[in-house]
C-alpha cells in the first residue's frame, strides 16, 4: 500500500519477484519503506542515500545477499533499520554512530556480518534497541564516552566477541549510564575473565541478563543483588566458582535462574526460598554441598527444579513435594542424598519427570507414588531401595521410561507393567524372581533390561533365561491349583481394571497442561483454517508422508500468496502425540538460518471431535535434498559440487547450533536427505524434529535420554542406537556422515547392494585414496564441475585440486560415520574442513 503522496510504502508479507527495485530512489518524499517477509533476493541497492526524508526501513526476513553499500550508512535521517534474517555480509563502518545520529532501532541479527562492532554505534545517544545476534562479529566491545544513553535492548548473542584483554569487560562499567536498559544478552561469545562488580551498577529496570556459554571465571559479585528488576538470569556454561552471594535473594522478581555447568560451591542459600516467583531453577552440574534447603518449598510456582550433579547430602525435604506447580521435572540425581522417599511425593500429580538416580536413598517405595498420574519418566537407579514394587505403580498410566536398576528390590515382576505404555524398562541388578512375561513391553527384548536378577525365568527367547520349573509334588498339587485359579482371577480383574482406568486417562495426560508449554509460544490457527488451506487435506496437496505425520501444501490466505507446509500428526500411531511435543519443545527456543522455520501450529479437535495437532512451516520451494539426489526423471536434479558442499555446510551449521549454541543440547535423531529442505536459493534447512531429544546435562544424556524407542531411520541411525545406548551428539554426526556419503556417491544406505557385510560407510572407506573417483557420482567428474578450481591455475593442478576436494569430502563422511562414537568428527571440525573445501572450489584457495 502506498499512502500520502509516496510517504509510506507498506508491502509486508507479499511474494515479490526479484530484488529491490532501483526506482525506489525516485520516491524522494518517502518516510517509511517496509517490505519484510517478501522473499526479496539479490543485493542491497545503492540508492537509499538519495532518500533524504527516509526514517523507517524494514527488509527483515528476505533473502538479501552481499555487502551493504557504504553510501547507505550516510542516510542520516534513518531512525529505524530492520535488516534481520537475510544473508548480508561485510563489516560495519567505524563511524556508523556519527553518520546515522538519529538511529534508534537497528536489527541486523541472523546475517553473516564480520568484524568489530563500531564503538561509535554503542555510543550513539539516540540508540534504543540493538540486536546483532547470530553473526560473525568479533573483538573487544568499546563504548565511546557520552553524557546520555537511551539504550533499552542490547543483544549480542551468538557471535565471537571477546579480546582476552584485561579490560575487555570495561564496557559493563560504561553501560551503567544506560538507566533504561532492560535486556542484555551476551550468550555464546568468547568473553573471558571476572564478572565485574560494576555489573550491579546496571539499571534496575534490567529484566533479562544472559551471559551463558562464555569463559567467565571467579565468583559472582555480590552487587548482582542490586538488579532487582531481573526476571531471567542465565550464567550457565561458564567457569564460575565460590559460594552464591546472599544478595541473590534480593532478586524477588526472578522467574528463571540458570547456573548450570559452573563450579559454584558451598551450601545452596536458604534465602533462595524468597524467590517466590521462580518458574524454573537450574543448579545442575556444580559443586554445591550440604542439604537441600526446605525453604525451596516456598517457591510455589516452580515448574522445574534441577539440582542434579552436585554433592548434596541429607534427606529430601518433604516441602519440595508441596510445590504442586511442579510439572516439567524434579531432578535430584547424582548427589549423595539419603533416607526414604517422602510419602508426600504423591502430591505431584502434574509432574512429568522424577529423577533420583545415583544417590543413597533407601527403604520401600511409598504407595503414594502411584498418585503421580502424569509421570512419564521415573529414574531411581543406583540407590538402596528395597522391598517389592507397590501395586499402586500400576496407576502410572502415562509412564514411558522406568529405570529402577541397581537397587535391592525383591519379589516378582508386577503384571501391571505389561499394560503400561512403557518404551524403556530397566529392572537390572536387583533381587527379582519368578517368571518374566512375554506381553507388552516384555515382548521386545530391546526395550527391557533384566540383567543381574539370577532367579528370573521365562520371557522371550532373546533374553536367554531358563525355563520356569513347574511344581510336581503331589501333596501340593491341589493347593497349587487353588492358588493358580485364585491368582489368575485376581490378575484378570486387575488387568481389566487397569485397562478401563489407564487408557482413557492416557489421552488426558498427553493433552494435559504440563505439555502445553511446548507450543504455547507459537501463535495458533484453527483446524478449520488448515482444513480450508489444504482443500480438506486432499491427496493433491499431500507432499510427504512419514511414520507419525503427513505433510500438506496449503495457502493460509485467499490470494494463494502465503504458501506453507502443514505437518499433520497421526495421533493414532503410538508416539504421534509425543512426536508433536518433541518437535515443539525442540523448536521453541531455536533460531537459526538453517533450521526449518515454524510459523504457527494447531492443537485442537477436528470436525469429528478427534484430537488434532499440526505444525505449520515455511514452504520450501525446492523440496527435499532426497528429491534432488534421487529423482532420475529430471536433468534439473543434478546438484553441482559447489551446491552439494554448500548444502552440507548449511546442515553442519544447523547441527553445530543444535548441539552447542541453542541454550540446551538438542539431538535431532533423524538426520537424512528427506529431512533436509531447500529454499528458493538452495539454502538448506534442517526439518522434522519429531524424534529429537533435549539433553540439558551430561547426566540426562547418560541416564534419562536412552535411545530405546528411538528408531530414527534404518542405516542412517547410529549403530549404538540398536543396542539401546544413550542419545548423543555423536549419533547425530554418524547420520550426518552417512548423508554426506550419500550426497557424494548418490547411493542410498538402504540400496540393495548394502547389507550386513557391506555398508555405505565401508563401501566409501574401502575406496579411499586412488579409488575415490570410482565411487563418486559421475556428475561430479564432468569438466564444468572444475571451473572454480582451475581459475588461475594450470589445468593439471586444477584437476588435482578437484580430485582432492572429492577425496576430502569422502574422508569427512567416513570420519563422521565411524563405528565407535568417540572416533567421529564433531560439528565444529566438520565446518572448518567444509569451509576450506568450499573456498577451494570457488577459487579462493587450494586444498
Amino acid at each position: 500500500m502506498v499512502e500520502g503522496c509516496g510517504e509510506e510504502v507498506l508491502l509486508d508479507n507479499n511474494r515479490l519477484e526479484g530484488g529491490i527495485p532501483p526506482f525506489i530512489a525516485n520516491l524522494t518524499l518517502l518516510d517509511t519503506l517496509s517490505l519484510s517477509d517478501c522473499q526479496l533476493g539479490g543485493r542491497f541497492p545503492d540508492v537509499f542515500h538519495q532518500l533524504t526524508k527516509l526514517r523507517r526501513l524494514n527488509f527483515a526476513r528476505n533473502n538479501l545477499v552481499g555487502t551493504i553499500p557504504p553510501s547507505f550508512y550516510n542516510c542520516s535521517s534513518l531512525e529505524q533499520v530492520l535488516l534481520n534474517d537475510n544473508r548480508l555480509t561485510g563489516r560495519l563502518p567505524s563511524n556508523l554512530g556519527s553518520t546515522m545520529p538519529r538511529l534508534a532501532t537497528l536489527y541486523l541479527y541472523t546475517n553473516r556480518l564480520t568484524g568489530p562492532l563500531p564503538p561509535s554505534l554503542l555510543g550513539s545517544p539516540q540508540l534504543n534497541d540493538l540486536d546483532v545476534g547470530e553473526n560473525y562479529l568479533l573483538g573487544k566491545l568499546v563504548i565511546t564516552s557520552r553524557n546520555s544513553c537511551n539504550l533499552e535492548y542490547l543483544i549480542l548473542a551468538a557471535n565471537n566477541f571477546g579480546s582476552e584483554e584485561d579490560d575487555e569487560m570495561k564496557f559493563i562499567d560504561d553501560l551503567s549510564i544506560c538507566k533504561k536498559l532492560r535486556r542484555l544478552q551476551l550468550v555464546s561469545n568468547q568473553f573471558k575473565g571476572l564478572l565485574p562488580e560494576s555489573l550491579g551498577n546496571l539499571s534496575t529496570t534490567l529484566d533479562i541478563l544472559s551471559v551463558a556459554s562464555n569463559y567467565f571465571y571467579g565468583g559472582l559479585p555480590s552487587s548482582i543483588g542490586n538488579l532487582i528488576g531481573l526476571t531471567l538470569l542465565d550464567l550457565s556454561s561458564n567457569q564460575l566458582t565460590g559460594t552464591l552471594p546472599v544478595t541473590i535473594s534480593n532478586l524477588t522478581n526472578l522467574q528463571w535462574l540458570d547456573l548450570t555447568n559452573n563450579s559454584f560451591s558451598g551450601n545452596i542459600p536458604s534465602s533462595l526460598g524468597n524467590l517466590s516467583l521462580l518458574l524454573e531453577l537450574y543448579l545442575t552440574s556444580n559443586k554445591f554441598t550440604g542439604t537441600i534447603p526446605s525453604s525451596l518449598g516456598n517457591c510455589k510456582q516452580l515448574l522445574r527444579l534441577n539440582l542434579d550433579q552436585n554433592n548434596l547430602t541429607g534427606n529430601i525435604p518433604r516441602q519440595l513435594f508441596e510445590i504442586l506447580s511442579l510439572s516439567i521435572s524434579l531432578n535430584l540425581g547424582f548427589n549423595q542424598l539419603s533416607g526414604q522417599l517422602p510419602v508426600e511425593v504423591g502430591n505431584l500429580k502434574s509432574l512429568n519427570e522424577i529423577i533420583l538416580a545415583n544417590n543413597r536413598l533407601s527403604g520401600n517405595l511409598p504407595s503414594s507414588l502411584g498418585s503421580c498420574s502424569s509421570l512419564q519418566n521415573l529414574s531411581i537407579s543406583n540407590n538402596f531401595f528395597s522391598g517389592p514394587f507397590p501395586a499402586s505403580l500400576g496407576s502410572l498410566c502415562a509412564l514411558e521410561n522406568l529405570d529402577v536398576s541397581h537397587n535391592n528390590f525383591t519379589g516378582g515382576i508386577p503384571a501391571y507393567l505389561e499394560v503400561l505404555p512403557l518404551k524403556n524398562l530397566n529392572l537390572s541388578f536387583n533381587d527379582l524372581e519368578g517368571e518374566v512375561s512375554t506381553k507388552g513391553v516384555f515382548a521386545n527384548a530391546s526395550l527391557i533390561s533384566i540383567l543381574g536378577n539370577s532367579r528370573l525365568c521365562g520371557g522371550v527367547p532373546e533374553l536367554q533365561l531358563p525355563k520356569c520349573q513347574s511344581n510336581k509334588k503331589k501333596n501340593k498339587l491341589s493347593l497349587a491349583v487353588i492358588l493358580v485359579s485364585f491368582v489368575g482371577s485376581v490378575l484378570i480383574f486387575v488387568v481389566m481394571v487397569l485397562f478401563y482406568t489407564c487408557y482413557p486417562w492416557k489421552k488426558k495426560v498427553e493433552d494435559g497442561p504440563q505439555k502445553s508449554t511446548s507450543w504455547e509460544y507459537l501463535s495458533q490457527v484453527s483446524y478449520n483454517t488448515l482444513y480450508n488451506a489444504t482443500n480438506a487435506f486432499s491427496t493433491e496437496n499431500l507432499i510427504g508422508e512419514g511414520s507419525f505425520s503427513s505433510v500438506y501444501k496449503g495457502c493460509l490466505d485467499t490470494d494463494s500468496v502465503n504458501t506453507v507446509a502443514i505437518k499433520v500428526l497421526n495421533l493414532l500411531n503410538r508416539g504421534g502425540s509425543k512426536s508433536f511435543i518433541s518437535e515443539c519443545e525442540a523448536l521453541r527456543n531455536t533460531r537459526h538460518r538453517n533450521l526449518a522455520k515454524v510459523t504457527t501450529c494447531c492443537s485442537g479437535i477436528d470436525f469429528q471431535g478427534n484430537d488434532f495437532k499440526a505444525i505449520v512451516y515455511e514452504f520450501m520451494q525446492n523440496g527435499s535434498l532426497d528429491r534432488w539426489l534421487h529423482n532420475p526423471q529430471s536433468e534439473l536434479h543434478q546438484l553441482s559440487l559447489i551446491q552439494r558442499v554448500s548444502i552440507v555446510l548449511d546442515v553442519a551449521y544447523a547441527v553445530d547450533y543444535l548441539h552447542h549454541h541453542a541454550g540446551q543440547t538438542i539431538v535431532h535423531c533423524d538426520l537424512k536427505p528427506s529431512n533436509i529442505l531447500l529454499d528458493e536459493d538452495m539454502v538448506a534447512h534442517v526439518g522434522d524434529f519429531g524424534l529429537s531429544k533435549i539433553l540439558q546435562s551430561e547426566y540426562q544424556s547418560r541416564y534419562n535420554s536412552s535411545s530405546a524407542g528411538i528408531r530414527g531411520t534404518i542405516r542412517y541411525a547410529a549403530p549404538e542406537y540398536g543396542v539401546g545406548s544413550k542419545v548423543s551428539k555423536n549419533a547425530d554426526m554418524y547420520s550426518f556422515g552417512i548423508m554426506l556419503l550419500e550426497m557424494m556417491t548418490r547411493k542410498k544406505p538402504t540400496d540393495v547392494m548394502f547389507g550386513e557385510e557391506l555398508s555405505l560407510h565401508s563401501y566409501a572407506e574401502n575406496a579411499m585414496g586412488d579409488g575415490s573417483l570410482e565411487i563418486v557420482d559421475p556428475v561430479l567428474l564432468k569438466d564444468d564441475q572444475k571451473i572454480g578450481l582451475t581459475t588461475n591455475k594450470e589445468e593439471t593442478t586444477g584437476y588435482l585440486n578437484h580430485e582432492r576436494c572429492l577425496q576430502l569430502l569422502l574422508e569427512i563422511g567416513v570420519s563422521c560415520s565411524m563405528e565407535s562414537p568417540q572416533n567421529r568428527m564433531g560439528a565444529a571440525s566438520v565446518i572448518q574442513q567444509l569451509q576450506l573445501i568450499k573456498n577451494a572450489i570457488l577459487g579462493n584457495s587450494s586444498v
